[in-house]
């Protein structure tokens, strides 16, 4: 950890502290208001619920602090990115998506965007600066990408876009601020789905959007008030809450990876492996000169789809399910969701489970998942 991230991360802990009156509570409270007390000229008091709420502004100031931006809180990630989207976007604009992304951003877009006169277009993370950027409005990067984990340069993007008078998004829900920090790389905007690791514990659904263009800021504000796209304010308390750990969580979470990975690239069950962090990986020297860690992703192909669903299934360790970043250790078989990967492609998010338990159980698992 750099000395900016620790600072950072301790930093987080003490911001609402550090603002208290003598006998406040020191956790930061839960608002449930729909209405508010309002005699008068309403400027410069809340107003409506789906205005303003004192426990979303809490979770904004502490992903504010994270990111080096402020923030705006959605109620799941992909209204982070619908957000993104309907702001910025008009006919006749022209959107440039990863092939190999989030399946759902691609989806939202060709079902809602397209009708709507959004020309869409997509290329493969590992290739997204070839062709140019000329003439997009929007160009939308997630790197590393999910699930496949190849990487894009964010900083080379980010200045063709410039160049080309366009906009730069960056998913960066595998990474976190303390893995990856998109906007000091000249992104315009971050989304982050918040229901992985940022929260951290499986229990909600949460995303914000983070930029420093104060106009960009500003019509996003006015895309959530008036659409609706609001969070709920127990789910932002939960969220709260869990960003106090994310600097534990996520560390754990990548030192564990980071020492299982070559013993996975080394095992005969396995037919590859993905992983940032290994120094074969394809991807490992763009990763390493962008990337504060290398997270805790790692792509696994089987030799069958049934080795790979007994991996899943077998290991005491492992849950089966959707989604990642949770401090639960799980995979799945991406290809299930229509992702362009291998039938035995397993995509496995480590958890807070100790290295020294969690290897034994993975390296058994694999020696049944082939027997």
């Amino acid at each position: 950890m750099t000395s900016d991230d620790a600072d950072r991360a301790a930093a987080l802990l003490h911001l609402r502290g550090a603002t208290l009156d003598k006998g406040e509570p020191l956790p930061m409270p839960l608002t449930m208001a729909s209405m508010y007390h309002l005699p008068g000229d309403p400027e410069g008091a809340a107003q409506y619920g789906r205005t303003h709420n004192a426990t979303w502004e809490g979770l904004e100031k502490a992903l504010g602090h994270l990111e080096g931006a402020p923030c705006i809180a959605f109620p799941s990630g992909m209204a982070a990115i619908a957000g993104v989207f309907f702001a910025t976007l008009r006919a006749g604009d022209r959107l440039l998506l990863p092939s190999d992304g989030y399946y759902a951003t691609r989806a939202l877009a060709e079902r809602f965007l397209a009708p709507m006169g959004i020309v869409v277009e997509t290329r493969p993370t590992a290739a997204f600066l070839d062709g140019g950027f000329e003439g997009y409005r929007l160009v939308f990067v997630e790197t590393p990408s999910n699930p496949g984990l190849d990487v894009c340069d964010i900083a080379a993007t980010a200045e063709a876009v410039r160049a080309a008078s366009g906009l730069t998004v960056v998913d960066n829900t595998t990474m976190t601020p303390f893995g990856q920090r998109p906007l000091d790389f000249g992104a315009d905007i971050v989304v982050s789905a918040d229901t992985k690791a940022m929260n951290g514990h499986s229990d909600l659904l949460m995303g914000h959007v983070a930029t420093r263009d104060a106009d960009l800021l500003a019509a996003l504000s006015d895309w959530r008030r008036l659409s609706g796209s609001i969070p709920g304010p127990f789910e932002a308390w939960l969220a709260h809450r869990g960003l106090e750990t994310l600097d534990v969580r996520f560390a754990r979470m990548c030192d564990t990876a980071e020492a299982v990975a070559p013993r996975l690239a080394d095992h005969p069950a396995l037919l590859s492996v993905r992983y940032p962090g290994l120094t074969a990986d394809a991807s490992h020297g763009l990763a390493a000169r962008q990337m504060r860690r290398f997270g805790f992703l790692i792509g696994l192909t089987f030799a069958s789809k049934g080795a790979a669903e007994r991996f899943i299934d077998g290991c005491a360790f492992l849950r089966p399910a959707t989604s990642f970043g949770g401090v639960h250790s799980s995979a799945e078989r991406r290809a299930r969701w229509g992702d362009a990967v291998e039938p035995s492609y397993v995509r496995l998010s480590i958890g807070c489970e100790p290295a020294e338990a969690l290897w034994p159980a993975l390296e058994r698992e694999l020696g049944r998942a082939t027997s």
